[in-house]
C-alpha cells in the first residue's frame, strides 16, 4: 500500500468537491454541449466593446507580471467609489474575497451566521477554515434580517453574511432596512455585505457608503453587470483597518495584469453598464412572462436572473430541472428546504431566451408524468 504525506485533521475531514458543478463538467458529462447557457448568472452580453479594446491592447504585455499592489485599479474603483485606494482591496471575485475574510476573523470553532440556502461558496470557506456554520431560514423568500440579528446575538458569532440584492431568489431589501440590520450587529462581529448584483438591483437598496462603521465590508465584481465573470476580478471596501488585514493574508499576484486593465476599462464606460442594466430588466420580464404563460410564479428579482415557483415540492422542482437540462438549457435551482421548491433561470441573449420558451412546456409536461 502506498504511504501518503498526511492531511491536516481538518483537511482530512473535509469533502472532495466544489460548491457548484460547473456547465462545462456537466457538458463532460452528458457528453454534448448546452444550446442555451442561462444558468450561471454570467452576463451574455459581454463586455463593453471599450473593454474588449483595451484587452486587446494590452495582450502583448501579458509577458509581464501583474503589479501586485493592483494600483491603478485600485486608484479607478476609490474614485468610482468617492472613498480613499486604502479603503478598497481586490481580489479574485467576490468568492476570493470572502475566504480571505473567513480566514481573518473566523477561527477554528468560531461561529459564522448566514441565511440557509445563501450563496454555498461562502460555507465552503467556513467549513475550510475549521469554523462553525449557523443557519437562519428565509422569510417570504428574502433573507430574515431580523433572524439573523437574532442568531448573531444568541450565538456571539464573529462573522455574519447578507446577499443584497440576493442569490439564490433574486430578493432585495431597501437600503434604510439594511443600515438599520448593520446598526443591530454588535461592533465584535464583522458583516460580510455581498452586493455582486448591486448594479442590476435598485439604486434604493443601496446603503449610503459609509466608513465609519469597522465591521462593515461590503463585496462588489465585475463578473456580472459588467460581463467579466472569466476575469475573476472583485473588490470590497470598508474601514482602512480592517482593509488594512487583507493584505497581510491575500494573493498579491492573484489579480492578473488582464483582469486589472479590464477592470480600470470597464469602470470608465458607465454608458455601456447602463445599457446593460436595461437589457437585464428587459430579459427579466421575458422570463417572467414565460413562467406565467406556463402557470408559474415568478418572483420579483432585482438581479440578472429570475427564480421560478414551479409550484410543487423541491422533487417536483429537480425533475423539471433535469427535463429543461435534457433539451440543452442549461439552469441551476436552489436546493435548501422552502426555496428548493423553485427553478433560477439567468437573462440570457434573445435566442437563448426563446430556447427556453420552447423547452419549458415540455419540461413541465415531463416532469407531470
Amino acid at each position: 500500500m502506498p504511504v501518503y504525506p498526511r492531511l491536516t485533521p481538518l483537511a482530512a475531514a473535509l469533502p472532495s468537491t466544489v460548491p457548484f458543478v460547473g456547465p462545462e463538467a456537466q457538458e463532460r458529462s452528458r457528453g454534448a454541449p448546452f444550446r442555451a447557457r442561462i444558468g450561471a448568472n454570467e452576463s451574455g452580453f459581454g463586455p463593453a466593446p471599450s473593454v474588449i479594446a483595451a484587452m486587446a491592447d494590452a495582450a502583448g504585455e501579458m509577458w509581464k507580471y501583474c503589479d501586485p499592489d493592483n494600483f491603478d485599479l485600485k486608484a479607478a474603483i476609490a474614485d468610482h467609489l468617492g472613498i480613499g485606494a486604502s479603503n478598497v482591496v481586490i481580489g479574485e471575485g467576490i468568492d476570493g474575497l470572502l475566504g480571505l475574510a473567513v480566514r481573518l476573523h473566523a477561527g477554528p470553532g468560531d461561529t459564522v451566521v448566514t441565511s440557509l440556502g445563501a450563496y454555498p461558496t461562502f460555507n465552503f470557506h467556513v467549513a475550510g477554515f475549521g469554523a462553525r456554520l449557523v443557519t437562519v431560514p428565509y422569510r417570504d423568500d428574502r433573507e430574515d434580517l431580523q433572524g439573523l440579528v437574532d442568531a448573531v446575538k444568541r450565538e456571539a458569532a464573529q462573522v455574519v453574511y447578507l446577499s443584497n440584492p440576493d442569490n439564490p431568489m433574486g430578493t432585495w431589501w431597501e437600503a434604510s432596512e439594511i443600515e438599520a440590520f448593520v446598526a443591530s450587529i454588535p461592533a465584535t462581529t464583522l458583516i460580510l455585505l455581498d452586493e455582486a448584483y448591486g448594479e442590476t438591483g435598485p439604486a434604493s437598496a443601496q446603503p449610503r457608503i459609509d466608513l465609519s462603521r469597522p465591521n462593515l465590508v461590503r463585496l462588489r465584481t465585475f463578473s456580472k453587470a459588467y460581463g467579466l465573470a472569466g476575469l475573476r476580478c472583485g473588490y470590497a471596501f470598508g474601514d482602512a483597518e480592517v482593509i488594512r488585514g487583507f493584505e497581510k493574508v491575500r494573493n498579491h499576484y492573484g489579480i492578473n495584469r488582464m483582469a486589472q486593465v479590464a477592470g480600470r476599462a470597464a469602470l470608465a464606460d458607465q454608458a455601456y453598464l447602463h445599457d446593460v442594466v436595461a437589457r437585464v430588466a428587459a430579459g427579466r420580464e421575458r422570463i417572467a412572462g414565460i413562467a406565467r404563460d406556463n402557470g408559474l410564479s415568478p418572483i420579483t428579482s432585482a438581479t440578472n436572473f429570475v427564480t421560478i415557483d414551479c409550484g410543487g415540492d423541491g422533487a417536483f422542482a429537480l425533475k423539471v430541472l433535469q427535463e429543461t437540462l435534457a433539451r440543452d438549457v442549461f439552469i441551476r435551482k436552489p436546493m435548501a428546504p422552502g426555496l428548493d421548491r423553485c427553478i433560477r433561470v439567468s437573462v440570457g441573449l434573445d435566442h437563448e431566451l426563446d430556447m427556453f420558451a420552447e423547452a419549458l412546456p415540455k419540461a413541465l409536461a415531463a416532469a407531470r408524468a
